[in-house]
């Protein structure tokens, strides 16, 4: 896929969280706009970033180049008001997307938040380009508390090349997560959205996750199911044969299995508590 890419200066690099992430989180950053992975359904081709652009979700990327200053300079500010910073990063694109490589904004915005950290930081991603960061990530979380959430939507390959046929590998995604998680660093496995999986699903995680967070199209995309549905995500489902899996109440089934497998304190469910323990 051809990616037109910009070099912008964002405002702002911080975000009050609002929504989904109001439940913890303070704030969001985003280091780009936009996001090669091009997930079809991903709730941001519904959201104003992406409907009032003439190119389509995945061919566009804004670079935020002066992302690190702009970080630098706001959490000074938030920090004289003596309140906690729990920042999310990234809810809007993929801090390690496939520009990320040459562009390291995300590496330059670790090595600020290093010098200035955050009371907490998660980072979610499905970038195997995570394990380059890894002295930087053993650095931060010495300063704050660090999760990274790498998204393992399912465990089967041509499941994944339905869905989201530019995103990395989920074998690789998971080599990637047990490195981490070997290195000692705390590690989710975020199931979202929950796809069509292997009954083997939470042994390919075990050992690999401290924590298991699971969603689905129904109540993660921000409108209860609306924004899936307008991205035909019902169609794609019935034309692979895979209705039994579009249900509302996917989510409770998904957990009771989970729940087999792993204690109720590693798993978490959207919309319950997204703000780690």
């Amino acid at each position: 896929m051809n990616t037109q890419v910009k070099e912008t200066n964002a405002k702002k690099i911080l975000t009050e969280a609002k929504g989904y992430l109001d439940v913890g989180f303070t704030h969001s950053l985003n280091p780009y706009s936009g996001c090669g992975f091009s997930c079809l359904y991903c709730y941001v081709r519904e959201m104003p970033i992406q409907r009032f652009k003439d190119l389509p979700w995945g061919e566009w990327v804004d670079i935020k180049t002066n992302a690190a200053d702009n970080y630098i300079n706001e959490i000074q500010k938030l920090r004289k008001k003596s309140k906690p910073v729990n920042i999310f990063m990234s809810s809007a694109t993929d801090p390690y997307q496939p520009i990320e490589r040459k562009a390291e904004i995300t590496r330059g915005l670790l090595e600020a938040i290093i010098d200035y950290p955050p009371d907490f930081l998660q980072i979610q991603t499905r970038g195997p380009l995570i394990k380059r960061d890894l002295d930087l990530l053993i650095k931060l979380k010495e300063k704050c508390k660090l999760l990274i959430s790498m998204t393992i939507e399912t465990d089967r390959e041509d499941i994944k090349r339905i869905f989201a046929p530019y995103a990395p590998g989920i074998k690789i995604r998971l080599n990637v997560m047990q490195e981490l998680h070997d290195a000692g660093l705390e590690t989710q496995a975020s199931i979202s959205p929950v796809l069509p999986f292997t009954p083997d699903f939470p042994n390919v995680l075990k050992g690999k996750a401290d924590h298991i967070w699971i969603d689905t199209l129904s109540i993660g995309d921000g409108s209860m199911g609306k924004r899936s549905a307008r991205l035909g995500m019902p169609k794609l489902f019935q034309e692979n044969n895979l209705e039994k899996w579009y249900q509302k109440d996917l989510h409770i089934k998904v957990e009771k299995y989970f729940k087999k497998y792993f204690s109720d304190e590693m798993i978490r469910v959207s919309k319950e508590e997204a703000f780690p323990r």
